[in-house]
């Protein structure tokens, strides 16, 4: 290597030191967030606690009255941790796949898709067992995905961000509308799955978390190794097929890994919005666009984020709480808005 070589290369070198160590501090502040998150989940509820409450029910003991509120918040809190992050990846994802800023497993049908799956697989054909659910609701939202895909690809111009959005929407839409037409006749399901519908995280156990664990672990590790992909895919398709990167691959197994964390995210706290749009967003503006900074980094706000919703919801409304998939919807529509007054999209 030349001396003029060494002299180029070197201040580059410094220069992404230099990034990468805001980078890493983001990271822990976002790891320190979550943790005050969950921290503030299991202690803020009808019931106040106290610190000596939190420390007997996070070490099992529910002698008292506080601490057997914290052992019963201990799961719900879990369960918003990991359908959160689920979702802010799947998000991110999904935004990478497509090059659309308005991509999100809520605006794209995908959860209304899953949802619909299960609400069906319950009223005819008995689905009773809660792994049953998770299985129905990841082939629903594979379904729906590949249907909002062909039919945002219709027309000339291809899958455009505003198609694949107006498909979405369309898509929620009528699979919202078919759950209702199937849970109004058929009382016992609608008194069972109304609160499922909303979306929340209140109804936390065990077993339902234990159950959906494998599925979500599968999903977040193709998400992460399919990082580079999303990279190279950023830079158009043609650009990314010159540099030996399979185009088509690389959208079904990162797709496929989204599809996973939105089904079983949806199986087991029902129909969420918005985080998949708002977290990745926040993200880019925190940690860049290279997906391997961005992905990890939206697991952890959006586990942080919806279990602050959660708080929140439990907060505003007490001695009574607000379904996080409310308070979601209610956080994210304003910034949906902003979204798309400042988003520059192609016509049709």
């Amino acid at each position: 290597m030349s001396l003029t070589h060494e002299l180029e290369v070197l201040p580059a070198a410094a220069a992404t030191r230099q990034r990468v160590a805001p980078r890493t501090t983001l990271l822990l502040v976002a790891i320190g967030l979550v943790c005050l998150a969950a921290i503030a989940s299991v202690a803020i509820g009808v019931r106040t606690t106290g610190w000596h409450d939190i420390v007997l029910g996070l070490s099992g003991d529910d002698s008292t009255i506080g601490s057997a509120a914290v052992v019963k918040r201990i799961p719900r809190t879990v369960l918003a941790l990991l359908v959160g992050g689920a979702l802010g990846l799947a998000g991110a994802v999904m935004q990478g796949i497509t090059r659309n800023p308005l991509a999100d497993p809520g605006l794209l049908g995908i959860t209304m898709g899953a949802a619909l799956a299960v609400v069906t697989g319950i009223a005819f054909l008995g689905l009773a067992d809660p792994a049953s659910y998770l299985w129905v609701a990841i082939g629903g939202a594979a379904v729906t995905a590949v249907l909002v895909y062909l039919l945002g690809s219709m027309g000339r111009g291809g899958p455009t961000p505003l198609k694949l959005t107006l498909a979405g929407a369309a898509t929620s839409a009528a699979c919202s509308s078919l759950v209702s037409a199937i849970l109004l006749p058929r009382i016992d399901v609608m008194n069972e799955f109304r609160f499922w519908e909303i979306g929340g995280v209140g109804g936390a156990d065990w077993h339902r978390i234990g159950l959906a664990l494998p599925f979500l672990a599968v999903g977040l590790a193709i998400c992460l190794v399919s990082a580079r992909g999303l990279n190279l895919l950023a830079l158009g398709d043609d650009v990314a097929a010159g540099l030996g990167q399979d185009v088509t691959r690389t959208r079904l197994v990162a797709g496929a890994g989204s599809v996973i964390l939105c089904g079983a995210a949806t199986a087991i706290a029902g129909p969420i919005a918005f985080v998949g749009l708002l977290v990745p967003h926040l993200c880019r503006q925190l940690v860049g666009v290279d997906h391997r900074w961005l992905l990890p980094t939206s697991v952890l706000l959006g586990a942080g984020w919806l279990t602050a919703a959660d708080v929140l919801g439990r907060l505003i409304a007490r001695p009574a709480e607000v379904d996080v998939g409310i308070v979601a919807a209610l956080l994210g529509a304003p910034f949906f808005i902003w979204l798309v007054r400042r988003t520059k999209v192609r016509a049709l």
